[in-house]
């Protein structure tokens, strides 16, 4: 009798996640979040800049890490990265 009630319970804890990842759908906290929304009124300044929901603030200053890094990045790390594997001689 224990043995069916376990069972019951484990498929109820194992069932819920399951449903919320197959039937949940992408929300965003705040409409300037989803990219769809950056190009339009109110994810421009001024307008979203007095309510601080602009993609600088929602992203506190960062791009959207979905977008991957900038071109300009790459290369200044690129640089960074060639500079360090110069081997330096040492002075004597």
């Amino acid at each position: 009798m224990r043995d069916k009630q376990l069972f019951g319970a484990l498929g109820i804890l194992l069932l819920v996640p399951i449903g919320f990842a197959f039937f949940s759908q992408e929300s965003f906290r705040y409409p300037c979040q989803d990219p769809a929304n950056w190009e339009k009124p109110m994810c421009q300044k001024p307008l979203c800049d007095v309510t601080r929901t602009c993609v600088e603030h929602v992203f506190k200053g960062q791009r959207d890490p979905r977008l991957g890094p900038p071109p300009e990045a790459q290369n200044i790390l690129a640089g960074q990265q060639l500079q360090q594997s110069i081997p330096v001689k040492e002075c004597k």
